[in-house]
């Protein structure tokens, strides 16, 4: 019953994610053939309104959903990092079809194919831990 509340949030991000077809692998692929706003507006409007939302966490102190203060630690911008890490992002979107939020949905939404992309995330991430002291950060 403690992360009930967690289940309405996910459930919720799942509906809107359908209903304004951001889980369509073909809206992606028009994304990135240049073909269509689409996706370029919704990640830009996400981009300005997270940029707002920051701000208004910082300035009011806000307090997670557990009741624990947000902290928002300083970055240090490496960008040889960036580029790496975002190449890497970018090609496993391409190549998927959807970034990590949306393949819950896209599983939830009865496309099961997207389990092997989960699985994949998730031994990447294991394999990132385990090489992560031997890699530049």
């Amino acid at each position: 019953m403690k992360y009930f509340k967690y289940l309405i949030l996910g459930t919720v991000f799942g509906i809107v994610l359908t209903k304004a077809e951001l889980i369509s692998w073909f809206r992606i692929y028009e994304m990135f053939k240049f073909q269509a706003f689409h996706m370029y507006g919704v990640i830009g409007s996400a981009v300005v309104l997270g940029i707002f939302i920051t701000r208004f966490i910082k300035a009011r102190r806000l307090k997670s959903l557990s009741g624990d203060p947000i902290i928002i630690a300083p970055k240090q911008f490496s960008y040889p990092r960036y580029l790496i890490g975002g190449t890497i992002f970018g090609l496993g979107w391409a190549l998927t079809g959807a970034c990590p939020g949306p393949l819950f949905v896209q599983v939830g939404n009865g496309f099961l194919v997207m389990i092997a992309a989960i699985a994949s995330g998730l031994l990447g991430t294991y394999v990132y831990g385990l090489l992560k002291t031997k890699l530049p950060h």
